[in-house]
């Protein structure tokens, strides 16, 4: 089921929550609405579900028109941030909680529960109550609740947020599983890039409001059209300056750290003010004087004044004499000596780790 949004824009009293936004969903695809806390992304969300209506533009399921057709009417399938599952019902009653409302023939109803926990592994859980289950069984009940309506459309609205980091990773990964096996089109709502990164088939990116890039996870972290996206998704090193030249060589951007040589998906010119965007990943930390380090990177120097040991990285933050405070990871920290405090070193990045984004586009 293709899902449409032309021109959508919801008002609450003086307030624009959702401002003029176009979207279009695939049949199939796993989408995800992901930003901040207040940048529109629940609102969009419950407008697809028909809990608001637009004040204006419209909302196809397909070639239908919904905006005006009440949720019961829209065959959509709803998992909420607290699952919201009947504390003094068994999980087969939960389960069959919406099928009575479509006149499914109790007949029916232990075939389809057998179905649809099936699907999220909670076979013979039929008879616990909620207060029985974990978290993660909590939500499973309450995505089968979802997916035994047979919806056209499945809805999540931050279904992991109240999971522990190690639980949300797994039941994070059967989602996806079972959204792929069922093949319906999906629209989840995070503010977990993490998780948006993960689950995805695309992103959209909100801020205030507005839709402000839709791509692959690849496109996203790889390719932000504006400083703000590509401050959200994933660490970056961000640094101000202004285009001195751009060409078929590269753009150079200066900056307060230095001349900074890179490149740009969109076009600029000299004089054009800018951001320059590059990854802790693509740096390379080094002595100062350090000839192992290729002619032609850029280079700042700076002072360690902190670093965080995660594991299979350990990252370093240098502050340059400028004040600018930047990111480099060193992978694989067994091979590596940390570097005391206080030690001054050189980031190096070749031109092509090194994004320019003109800050026209962000407006």
């Amino acid at each position: 089921m293709d899902i449409t949004l032309t021109g959508v824009t919801k008002r609450f009293k003086s307030v624009e929550a959702l401002s003029h936004v176009d979207l279009n969903i695939k049949d199939g695809e796993l989408f995800t609405l992901l930003g901040p806390s207040g940048c529109g992304k629940t609102t969009t969300l419950r407008l697809i579900a028909g809990f608001y209506v637009p004040d204006e533009g419209k909302i196809m399921f397909g070639d239908r028109e919904v905006q005006y057709i009440p949720t019961s009417k829209r065959n959509i399938g709803m998992v909420f941030q607290n699952y919201a599952l009947w504390p003094h019902m068994t999980v087969f009653r939960n389960v069959v909680y919406g099928l009575q409302f479509k006149n499914v023939p109790k007949a029916d109803w232990p075939k389809i529960v057998d179905a649809s926990l099936k699907k999220v592994g909670l076979s013979g859980y039929e008879s616990r109550y909620p207060g029985q289950l974990s978290g993660g069984q909590q939500q499973r009940v309450a995505l089968a609740r979802a997916l035994a309506l047979n919806p056209d459309v499945l809805l999540l609205d931050e279904p992991l947020s109240n999971l522990d980091a190690k639980i949300r990773g797994s039941v994070r990964a059967e989602i996806r599983k079972l959204q792929q096996d069922l093949g319906i089109t999906t629209v989840y709502v995070t503010h977990d890039q993490e998780e948006a990164l993960t689950l995805s088939d695309r992103i959209g990116i909100m801020s205030d409001g507005k839709l402000v890039q839709v791509g692959t996870p690849h496109d996203l972290y790889e390719r932000p059209l504006t400083r703000f996206v590509a401050d959200f998704i994933g660490t970056n090193n961000l640094v101000s300056g202004v285009v001195k030249s751009a060409g078929s060589d590269g753009v150079a951007v200066d900056t307060e750290l230095g001349l900074i040589m890179g490149y740009s998906n969109a076009t600029v010119k000299a004089g054009d003010k800018c951001t320059v965007a590059f990854r802790p990943e693509n740096v390379t930390v080094c002595g100062t004087g350090d000839a192992a380090v290729q002619a032609g990177l850029n280079r700042i120097s700076g002072k360690i004044t902190f670093a965080s040991y995660l594991g299979n990285t350990l990252r370093y933050e240098m502050e340059h004499e400028a004040g600018a405070v930047l990111k480099a990871d060193v992978k694989n920290p067994m091979s590596h000596d940390e570097l005391a405090w206080g030690t001054t070193i050189c980031f190096a990045f070749p031109k092509s780790a090194a994004l320019v984004i003109p800050d026209s586009i962000g407006r």
